[in-house]
């Protein structure tokens, strides 16, 4: 067994879309700093970034109906929507930066323009959606945003969903056409090829089994090789803990004050998967439902289009499951090992809490394929059982912390925590995560590396025009905004064909 010691500036563990968007972001600032990553499988994006196991929608919030809230008084709170709407533009503008300066030479590799849309069924839900769509309309952000409750437009726009409907019910939908689909695999591959060629040193099949901090301040991790179990020490300045689902472990074992008292609840998904190009073609859109009374928002119902491997498919769901691992390709012991003394008394209260929750997705285990054509049918009513697959999506783990609202709350989004000193960040969290990467890791860099931030900024600003400012604010940045990665990305113009 060796026991080989290395120093390097920056370690990155887990080589998903996290780790590729900072080490991406800090390459250009600070071309000099060693990075190493460590991925215990044996190739990049292989889970919470892995096209198979997302949604790969590009979260704008042009579709997702639980980023809006109606209120009280029947007002429809947009804050969160613009929010994660222009933190994707920040995304767009750093992803339009590499192709412009040919880090990424083909964007259809891994983005490519599909119209977003919302769609309801009953009187309650299109009274709602009619107040969404002129709460978001007017906002110029959502600019292009059409509403319609006529059955023979929707038919125009998602004859798939529409042929055979039984209409004994209203129906409405919302559509805008800069909607995106992202292959957030294929994204991350193309960022880590990148970053190989910027010496970055990438170490696949290597689990970090421990960590922790050295008298200098700095952080020692105890690296074992997936092959031979041969264990390395590999010590830096700066840790970012990106494991997706794993990160929880990891953050615990490094011991920060942070990170204690914080749990995680994994939840775990299914999609119905069509690859039959006569269904396919009737189907161009990602269009979004309302989520069943008591269930997760990441269990909100839609029906993607989606381009994998250059080839069409659709995907419906998700369906969530309940699975004790952490990581797709996780531990079932996962769950009970995250379970700390620091930590107990939250994940109890959240389990007394969420009783109904854990209800709703062992219920949604249980479901036969029947079961979830019918729910598949509320979408597409003539659905056939053989033309659709059931394909296992990603773990996803929420975070369960104390907060106003109480012990053991259950949050729903991507949370960093990093030390009080900036020499370690942990990210938890799911969705919108991927979509809003650029964002997180920019907000993480001005926690961690504040001495730098002042002289960094000119050349953030030169990759996102639009850094420290509010786009709100700023109509003709946005325009401009728009335009630009329009055309950078290859995003301009109506219906696109397969990436060629």
């Amino acid at each position: 067994m060796s026991n080989r010691q290395t120093r390097t500036d920056v370690i990155l563990i887990g080589a998903g879309i996290m780790s590729a968007t900072l080490g991406s972001l800090l390459k250009e600032l600070v071309p000099d700093w060693e990075i190493t990553v460590f991925e215990r499988r044996a190739n990049a994006g292989e889970e919470s970034s892995n096209e198979w196991n997302n949604a790969g929608t590009g979260h704008a919030s042009l579709c997702e109906l639980n980023y809006t809230v109606e209120q009280p008084d029947g007002s429809i709170d947009i804050s969160k929507a613009i929010k994660i709407n222009e933190e994707y533009q920040v995304s767009k503008q750093f992803w339009s930066y590499l192709v412009n300066r040919n880090l990424i030479r083909n964007p259809r590799d891994f983005i490519v323009p599909l119209p977003h849309m919302s769609f309801v069924q009953g009187e309650q839900d299109v009274t709602f959606l009619k107040k969404r769509f002129e709460a978001l309309s007017n906002n110029l952000l959502f600019q292009g945003m059409e509403f319609s409750d006529d059955p023979g437009k929707l038919m125009e726009w998602i004859p798939l969903i529409m042929k055979d409907r039984t209409l004994n019910k209203p129906i409405a939908a919302t559509r805008i056409e800069s909607g995106t689909d992202v292959n957030f695999g294929a994204l991350t591959r193309i960022l880590f090829d990148h970053l190989k060629s910027k010496n970055v040193d990438i170490k696949f099949k290597h689990n970090v089994d421990d960590i922790k901090r050295t008298s200098d301040g700095s952080w020692e991790l105890k690296v074992r090789s997936v092959d031979n179990s041969a264990v390395e020490r590999h010590t830096a300045k700066f840790v970012f803990i990106g494991g997706g689902g794993g990160s929880l472990h990891l953050l615990q074992k490094s011991g920060i004050p942070e990170g204690k008292g914080i749990g995680g609840f994994p939840v775990s998904g299914l999609f119905m998967v069509c690859q039959k190009p006569d269904i396919v073609t009737q189907h161009h859109a990602k269009v979004y439902g309302q989520a069943p009374v008591g269930a997760p928002p990441m269990s909100v119902p839609h029906l993607d289009t989606r381009f994998i491997d250059k080839k069409e498919s659709l995907f419906f769901g998700p369906f969530a499951g309940f699975s004790p691992k952490f990581l797709k390709f996780g531990s079932m012991f996962d769950l009970l090992t995250s379970v700390k003394t620091d930590n107990l008394v939250t994940m109890s209260a959240a389990g007394v809490k969420n009783v109904s929750l854990t209800k709703y997705l062992i219920k949604q285990v249980m479901l036969s394929k029947e079961e979830r054509m019918e729910a598949l049918r509320d979408f597409v009513p003539n659905a056939k059982s053989e033309d659709w697959d059931l394909v296992v999506a990603g773990q996803r783990v929420q975070i369960i912390k104390n907060t106003a609202a109480g012990k053991g709350t259950l949050q729903f989004g991507t949370e960093v925590i990093s030390a009080a000193d900036g020499s370690i960040a942990a990210l938890l969290g799911a969705s919108p995560g991927a979509s809003t990467a650029v964002s997180v890791m920019l907000e993480l860099m001005k926690k961690c590396f504040p001495q730098h931030i002042k002289a960094w900024e000119p050349k953030i600003k030169e990759m996102i025009p639009s850094y420290g400012v509010s786009l709100l604010k700023n109509p003709e940045l946005i325009h401009e905004i728009h335009t630009s990665t329009a055309r950078t990305l290859s995003l301009a113009g109506k219906k696109q064909a397969s990436p060629a």
